[in-house]
């Protein structure tokens, strides 16, 4: 059984920062890609940045240049490095895997809490 934790949210000022983590008991995480999502309350979940497994990084409009997308392998982790958070960041972030092969799973986290205030 394949499992996403995601850590690391919480409350922060605006203009502060947060780091999430996501670890990934996958086997295939070497070779999928990853993805960071995040869905306000009322609003349909979207896309923030994804790595793949070479270490190519996309990421939303809204967060360039603010926030980065990192992988360690060897830990089978994710991370997203928010800075110059807005109050418009807050939102349940989600963490999901992608693998190589289409047949293959998807695996979503339960998401972590990220509030911040003005």
């Amino acid at each position: 059984q394949v499992q996403l934790v995601e850590s690391g949210g919480g409350l922060v000022q605006a203009g502060g920062s947060l780091r999430l983590s996501c670890a990934a008991s996958a086997s295939s995480f070497r070779i999928s890609a990853m993805g960071w999502y995040r869905q306000a309350p009322g609003k349909q979940r979207e896309l923030v940045a994804t790595i793949t497994s070479g270490g190519f990084t996309n990421y939303a409009d809204f967060v360039k240049g603010r926030f980065t997308i990192s992988r360690d392998n060897a830990k089978n982790t994710v991370y997203l490095q928010m800075n110059s958070l807005k109050p418009e960041d807050t939102a349940v972030y989600y963490c999901n895997l992608r693998p190589p092969v289409a047949a293959w799973n998807e695996y979503w986290g339960q998401g972590t809490q990220v509030t911040v205030s003005s």
